[in-house]
């Protein structure tokens, strides 16, 4: 303990180590603050929609709730409001929150049309990502200690005291060991404590909270490993500090860039807008058509319906929202690939933390924040299945000719948010672990030559 302390004031006497840890707590801590007020605007946006929501929906009450209202213009003008609120722990990893839109109001029409309708984003201002806790952890946190590391043994070389070292108990293995993990600790103890105090304001499960200070352990592991790796090996502290710079742009900056680039050349994703665009036109086509080129196909999927009376004249409800679902079904396919190939990126990914850790990192702090693509899929899940829902809701009253009334407004389904993920994403955390273990073992098999070799 007293080695320790020493140590302690030793690197405290260092402005420059000093510096740079108050620069990144500093920096941790307004990037909890960034977060939390960004996840504070998402919560208050909702909040606002979901007021002006319910005014409108009493407005659609009194309108079509009379005791003779048609059901079909009951559901053409009334809107149903969901919502994907950012969980807890948002604040910490933002994600694709920025990206996708996180409430939708959607109607019996064709599900495709509106799910797509807000994919649409101005890509200037995309492009810096966010700044959030998970920003300076990735990038911000190596750089600090690779300015704590790289001339571990370098400076106790140029001064001449390395032989000295080598003489005293247990060795400079011993000596750079304590420091190496005083200045680890501090860099992890700069970022965790402004994450703990985020999380404590916003609610996040300890659970979901461990998890993310385990990612960040492993990440940081690895770093000071590469970096006591480099310190053990380079011979003088600026070329020690070059070669780190190096290799922080390659696995940080250009690798993620390179590895994204190769991904969308391997698995290429179209917009969701033209699912919007390809649906809405089976839509207009239909008026072109004859009636039962609908309805044929839509009563054999629905066999419930398969004994309703020809739609006669020039519109029924039941045959306009059997014409939208139908666009739906046109497009099913397309749909599915698209699904797909996102989902492909994803896992692709995944598997590009094998080789970056900041990839790695990434993608568990975004899973663990619900902020991933996965999420965002999940809550069009629900969205798809909450609209499957007011088609059952809507079609006895349609297709039976009920009238809907005031009361009926009442029973009007609800969706249902979406939980806190609590499983451990296991393979970015897996990459995290061997990253860590593999570099660990590295320095010490570099250390110890520095000390055989005096």
């Amino acid at each position: 303990m007293k080695r320790l302390r020493a140590e302690l004031i030793l690197l405290l006497r260092a402005k420059v180590s000093c510096a740079a840890l108050l620069v990144l707590l500093a920096a941790a801590t307004l990037a909890v603050a960034a977060g939390l007020a960004a996840q504070h605007r998402q919560v208050a946006t909702i909040a606002r929609v979901i007021a002006a929501h319910q005014a409108d929906l009493v407005g659609v009450t009194k309108t079509y709730g009379k005791p003779d209202s048609d059901a079909g213009n009951a559901a053409y003008y009334t809107f149903h409001l969901t919502a994907d609120p950012p969980q807890p722990l948002a604040f910490a990893a933002l994600g694709q929150r920025d990206l996708q839109p996180f409430v939708l109001r959607v109607r019996l029409l064709g599900l495709q049309a509106q799910l797509h309708e807000t994919e649409a984003y101005n890509p200037e201002l995309v492009l810096p990502g966010p700044f959030d806790w998970s920003f300076v952890l990735i990038y911000l946190s190596p750089l600090v200690l690779i300015a704590l590391l790289h001339d571990l043994v370098s400076s106790e070389r140029e001064a001449g005291r390395l032989r000295l070292l080598a003489a005293t108990p247990g060795g400079v293995s011993g000596v750079w060991g304590r420091r190496a993990s005083l200045r680890g600790g501090l860099v992890l103890a700069a970022l965790l404590l402004p994450l703990w105090a985020g999380a404590a304001v916003a609610g996040a499960s300890p659970v979901g909270v461990a998890m993310l200070t385990l990612a960040a352990a492993l990440y940081l592991t690895f770093w000071l490993g590469l970096s006591l790796l480099v310190a053990a090996i380079g011979r003088r502290s600026a070329t020690n500090a070059a070669s780190l710079i190096g290799l922080w742009l390659v696995m940080t900056l250009l690798g993620p860039a390179l590895g994204a680039v190769i991904i969308a050349r391997n698995h290429p994703v179209g917009q969701g807008m033209d699912l919007s665009l390809a649906q809405r036109e089976a839509v207009h086509s239909a008026w072109d058509i004859p009636k039962d080129a609908v309805m044929t196909p839509f009563k054999a999927k629905h066999p419930e319906w398969r004994d309703t009376p020809p739609v006669v004249g020039r519109f029924h409800w039941k045959w306009y929202y059997a014409m939208h679902e139908m666009g739906d079904d046109s497009v099913a396919e397309a749909f599915a690939a698209y699904r797909a190939s996102l989902k492909a990126r994803a896992l692709w990914t995944d598997r590009l933390g094998w080789l970056l850790p900041a990839a790695a990192l990434q993608s568990a702090a975004h899973r663990l924040a619900a902020t991933d693509l996965e999420a965002h899929l999940a809550y069009q899940d629900r969205v798809g299945a909450f609209h499957r829902r007011l088609q059952a809701f809507y079609y006895p009253y349609i297709f039976s000719e009920r009238p809907f009334t005031k009361r009926d407004f009442e029973r009007l389904p609800k969706f249902a948010a979406g939980s806190e993920p609590t499983e451990l994403p296991r393979q970015p955390f897996a990459a995290l672990g061997l990253g860590a273990l593999l570099s660990l073992a590295a320095a010490a098999w570099a250390l110890r030559r520095t000390q055989l070799d005096g």
